[in-house]
């Protein structure tokens, strides 16, 4: 049976997790990239899908892109019909001004950030499409997409935010670089950064449990959990993957779930 392989970053928790039990289904290869597995999902993979779960420390993310082009360079031909990569994992470094982040840890935790959420992404996508652009012959195309989980902070400007704020801000420019690459290309793959709107994760925890003095802007995050505004993980993840399906996906290649 051919296959439609599925490789997800952050699939432990929160959308990620999410986005894993929805695309774990009959005909599905699907490869899990995160710090820790998730016994969950190995309980719950149901007959005709095939799951892979490794342990990776995207702060450190060559060896992960490294694995990535080797693993995908190793499957044998014609196995897949269709191969995505979904670049879903982030954190946020400490919450607090730029000008406070001076410490040997506060300097450690941005460069984390940074390299989770903007450095891993272009390795990632750079081992996907370098290992996968010769895959099928002449009328017999891999259909190939990049779905990178960007953020309305990479769009609007958030004190105290600066570290994830400029990786989904890179995400998002690397992400229309990467679709002209790839127009250029007979078959290229469409190539998405896309914002899946406020969800209710451990992120937004750890934002409205920031100090007022270090976040101006925590009330409003508390505002957006007491108001109901925040999309469960699963409804997020619906959302996403109703996104990747459009026959559009990748005409806008910076988008938002909430755009028509």
């Amino acid at each position: 049976m051919t296959q439609h392989l599925y490789i997800l970053t952050g699939a432990s928790r929160g959308m990620g997790l999410g986005l894993a039990r929805r695309l774990l289904q009959p005909g599905h290869t699907l490869v899990c990239m995160a710090r820790h597995t998730q016994p969950e999902l190995a309980a719950g993979t149901p007959a005709g899908a095939v799951l892979e779960q490794w342990t990776v420390d995207l702060s450190q993310p060559a060896p992960a892109a490294q694995q990535l082009h080797a693993w995908l360079a190793a499957q044998p031909a014609g196995r897949y019909a269709s191969a995505t990569l979904i670049n879903n994992a982030g954190v946020i470094p400490r919450i607090a001004p730029l000008s406070a982040c001076t410490s040997a840890p506060d300097m450690a935790d941005l460069a984390n950030a940074l390299r989770v959420g903007l450095e891993a992404p272009m390795l990632l996508t750079a081992a996907f499409l370098g290992a996968t652009e010769a895959w099928g012959g002449p009328g017999h195309e891999v259909a190939r997409k990049v779905l990178n989980i960007s953020s309305g902070l990479g769009r609007r400007a958030m004190a105290s935010q600066a570290g994830y704020c400029a990786a989904k801000a890179g995400m998002d420019h690397f992400t229309r670089c990467l679709a002209l690459d790839e127009a250029a290309k007979p078959h290229g793959a469409k190539v998405c950064s896309l914002a899946p709107g406020v969800i209710d994760t451990d992120m937004q925890v750890q934002l409205r449990g920031a100090s007022p003095a270090d976040f101006p802007d925590v009330q409003n995050f508390a505002a957006l959990k007491t108001g109901g505004m925040l999309t469960s993980p699963a409804a997020a993840a619906d959302r996403v993957l109703a996104w990747l399906a459009r026959a559009d996906f990748g005409s806008n290649p910076v988008a938002d779930v909430r755009d028509a």
